[in-house]
């Protein structure tokens, strides 16, 4: 919900109820990823995507009829082989898609979790989306300092399933994941198909992950700009005044005028595995002391400019700066994927390109040269929808 969040703090903010539907499983080609959303309001305005256009319409009216009831509901949709015009997914995936109803005041997990996410403060929202009838849709907002609501109104009946989820949804969000959990009634890990577990999604709302981009040249001023598309909070760092300066990064979120491995040295409490560096420097002065630090930072991705003899000789005096063969293996460089890239522009359409693959598994080749699938993320497990689903949230199988 994170993409939504203000919207959804403007209509809280107002009293007006709404319904978030959110992606809580995915199988196969599905379009887009755990915790995406769409909300509709009282009045039927509507905001965010769940599935790129395939189930918008269904989910749309399955809010509207939450709104209306107050009740949650927890709904698959799929590719139906028998009806080409069945609501579902003509790619073929499945999704099982969580729809809550929202009435301001009403759930204080639900009012933190908004008031945090719009706030752009990190807050995990954990929701029950199936289990025993008394927890179902029963929301928790967990800080990492602190917990807003409850799963039942008598904690001492769920003390150590509450305890297991808030832990849990804790380190979650301290690595900013999101994704389900299935725990046993006493809080214990376990399969969801078991009888009498509980299974609750957890949704991370963490800072935008940041790009750092060393090296205040023509070729970053491109890439700050396919940074900034791409969801980073984006920083240009260069030692030298002339060139790093706001008037020539102007969709830069900030410039920093120092020496590159210096000012990496003071952001190590804000960067973490969703950190990108990118130094287009080229230059061994600033190069190297850069990346012996950079290399042996738990970030996840680095990558360095440069001609195929460049980078020969910047890795023989890392290698003798003392970094060891599997530090160097974390480095990219030369920068980005081979497009035959030539101007700023196209090299960032390649940079950009290669820290999505490596982000997300790619394998760089054209999708039509296989026929394997084209999510690499791996096959996220889907709720239990259908039979065997407990709780009295409805539960649903649709087109699938």
């Amino acid at each position: 919900m994170q993409d939504i969040a203000e919207q959804l703090r403007a209509w809280h903010a107002s009293g007006r109820s709404f319904a978030v539907a959110t992606v809580v499983g995915v199988l196969g080609s599905a379009p887009r990823d755990p915790g995406a959303a769409l909300a509709v309001d009282a009045d039927g305005e509507a905001v965010g995507s769940v599935s790129g256009g395939c189930v918008e319409g269904a989910v749309y009216e399955l809010c509207r009829a939450a709104i209306a009831s107050g009740e949650p509901v927890l709904e698959r949709f799929g590719y139906s082989d028998e009806d080409a015009f069945a609501v579902g997914l003509t790619c073929g995936g499945v999704l099982d898609v969580f729809v809550q109803p929202v009435v301001p005041g009403a759930d204080a997990g639900l009012d933190a979790a908004i008031a945090h996410a719009a706030a752009g403060t990190p807050v995990a929202l954990v929701r029950v989306i199936a289990g025993p009838g008394a927890l179902d849709g029963a929301t928790l907002a967990v800080t990492a300092s602190g917990t807003v609501g409850a799963l039942s109104p008598a904690p001492s009946t769920v003390g150590a399933l509450e305890r297991a989820l808030v832990a849990e949804a804790r380190a979650m969000l301290e690595a900013g994941r999101t994704g389900r959990l299935v725990l046993g009634l006493d809080g214990s890990p376990c399969d969801e198909r078991r009888q009498g577990t509980v299974t609750c999604f957890v949704e991370s709302y963490v800072p935008a992950p940041r790009m750092l981009v060393f090296g205040a040249i023509d070729f970053a001023a491109a890439v700050v700009r396919i940074g900034k598309f791409l969801g980073y909070r984006v920083t240009v760092c260069d030692a030298r005044p002339v060139f790093a300066t706001a008037r020539r990064f102007p969709e830069a979120d900030e410039v920093v005028v120092d020496w590159p491995h210096r000012y990496l040295d003071s952001q190590l409490g804000r960067i973490d595995g969703r950190t990108v560096l990118c130094v287009l420097t080229h230059d061994a002065k600033f190069d190297i002391p850069l990346l012996e630090r950079a290399l042996r930072l738990p970030v996840g991705y680095v990558g360095a400019m440069g001609s195929r003899r460049t980078d020969r000789d910047r890795v023989a005096r890392l290698r003798e700066a003392g970094l060891t063969e599997a530090e160097l293996a974390r480095l990219r460089s030369p920068i980005g994927l081979d497009l035959g890239s030539r101007t700023p522009e196209e090299t960032a359409v390649s940079v950009a390109a290669e820290i999505i693959a490596h982000r997300r598994g790619g394998s760089c080749l054209p999708l039509s040269a296989s026929d394997g699938p084209i999510h690499h993320d791996g096959a996220h497990p889907l709720a239990g929808a259908g039979a065997g689903a407990e709780g009295s949230a409805t539960s649903r199988t649709h087109a699938a």
